[in-house]
């Protein structure tokens, strides 16, 4: 059965998570803390953030949840901010982080596109922080379809964003890979009906995400060459 469409988490997976949102954390942990050494420790430890290393922990809900989880998270540590004030803090910062894209992204996509194949964004950040970040690597108008938590199809590791995916643009989910870097992209993808392919631009490992992808590849540009082993393609 030929592939044709390809549904792509963002961060971790377009983006190299660690080198693009390293920074922007630690500046977000600083400022919601204000000066409070103690108040950043806590902080940082609730959001699976080591502040002695500088990089977040492979459990950190920062890393496949989605603003609103975060803030949930934080809000017992920051009493005086309401959950939605510590989830607009949150997402300030992000529309302007400098992503670094895990490979050539607009020469790859147009490769995907010039193979026929549809393509779409699936993220648990925000619709549009997405776009933002797909505008600035240059590639927003080769995405069909671009979905984040707030978009009406709920959250991953639901299915919702991979379905609208599918039905929106007319294809059958059993022809769809979703590409993504945590597990749960890889689950949302699977409860859809789709094929699973994970990268390791993100924070988890191999040993982690294989039992539930096709094939783990070291970053999305592996994409085309593992295509064209394929028999069914």
């Amino acid at each position: 059965m030929r592939i044709t469409g390809i549904l792509f988490d963002k961060d971790g997976t377009l983006f190299d998570f660690a080198a693009s949102w390293t920074g922007w954390a630690h500046g977000v942990i600083t400022a919601l803390a204000d000066d409070d050494a103690t108040l950043e420790a806590a902080i940082a430890e609730c959001a699976g953030f080591d502040l002695a290393r500088g990089g977040f922990r492979a459990d950190s809900i920062a890393i496949a949840g989605t603003e609103r989880q975060l803030a949930e998270a934080l809000g017992p540590i920051l009493p005086h901010l309401s959950t939605s004030e510590i989830a607009r803090r949150l997402k300030a910062g992000a529309h302007s982080a400098q992503m670094v894209p895990v490979a050539s992204l607009l020469p790859l996509m147009d490769h995907f596109i010039a193979s026929d194949l549809t393509l779409g964004v699936a993220t648990n950040g925000s619709e549009g922080e997405a776009r933002s970040h797909l505008q600035a690597a240059g590639i927003l108008d080769r995405f069909a379809y671009v979905a984040g938590y707030d978009s009406g199809f709920g959250a991953k590791p639901e299915p919702g964003m991979c379905r609208a995916f599918a039905e929106t643009q007319g294809l059958d989910p059993a022809t769809v890979l979703m590409v993504g870097d945590s597990l749960h992209d890889l689950h949302a993808g699977r409860a859809a009906g789709m094929r699973t392919v994970a990268v390791l631009t993100g924070m988890a490992g191999h040993q982690d995400l294989a039992p539930h992808a096709e094939i783990v590849l070291p970053d999305i540009s592996h994409i085309p060459g593992w295509l064209a082993t394929m028999t069914d393609h």
